[in-house]
């Protein structure tokens, strides 16, 4: 099983850098190219605005997945600081909101997909077919709730071998 993780693991995160990092270069680039032509030539490219757009909401949901990764989601930690013993049961308590809410975005990310095919809604100024936009949606689910599993079974596994003692 720990073979299998570590496998899942480099694939998820070769996809999510990778993803991450040519979304962002390309996003940068045209945000260059508007400045350069905007205060240089008085011209402006509205396309660059709606690309950079769309990949500010592209790499904050698969930032989700990176943030459980890398254990740095939002966690208000005091009642772990004031009761140590509460950490393992909130910890469980934390990655079973995080599977419901992954939960959440697979289910209704998919019917938001649905009603953009059926819409057949394309974006702006890029003519995207907003289907596409909205694919993030349970993708990022689906990633959330694969490394949820990750992270909480590696956890399970530290505290079974911890109490063992």
């Amino acid at each position: 099983m720990a073979k299998f993780l570590s496998v899942l693991d480099k694939v998820l995160t070769f996809f999510e850098e990778w993803t991450l990092f040519v979304t962002v270069l390309a996003a940068m680039v045209a945000l260059f190219f508007n400045v350069i032509l905007r205060y240089g030539f008085s011209y402006s490219l509205a396309w660059s605005e709606e690309l950079v757009r769309e990949v500010i909401l592209y790499t904050t949901f698969i930032g989700c997945s990176v943030a459980i990764k890398n254990r740095s989601t939002v966690r208000i930690d005091a009642l772990v600081q004031l009761v140590p013993r509460l950490q393992y049961p909130l910890a469980i308590f934390s990655y079973a909101v995080n599977v419901v809410f992954a939960a959440v975005m697979i289910y209704f990310g998919y019917l938001l997909c649905v009603l953009q095919v059926e819409s057949n809604q394309t974006t702006l100024i890029l003519q995207i077919p907003t289907v596409y936009l909205y694919a993030i949606l349970p993708l990022m689910g689906v990633m959330m709730f694969v490394r949820v599993l990750m992270v909480m079974y590696t956890d399970i596994r530290a505290h079974s071998a911890a109490t063992q003692r």
